[in-house]
């Protein structure tokens, strides 16, 4: 069994609100996949941020309706 990493995915709008979190637990390390319904969010610009044990990543994503 491999290592485990405390994991987070959150979203954010333009304005640093957090809107979602689509995962907070520990994981394996691999790849994993998750999906997002943004039905509840408008169109713009959001923020991931992705943290890992000590990797923290966030980049840009845009929504589209």
């Amino acid at each position: 069994m491999g290592t485990r990493h405390a994991v987070s995915l959150q979203v954010f709008d333009i304005l640093g609100r957090e809107v979602a979190t689509l995962v907070n637990e520990d994981q394996t390390g691999g790849t994993h996949a998750v999906r997002w319904n943004a039905s509840g969010v408008a169109s713009g610009v959001y923020f991931y941020r992705l943290t890992a044990g000590s990797f923290v990543q966030t980049k840009r994503m845009m929504v589209l309706k």
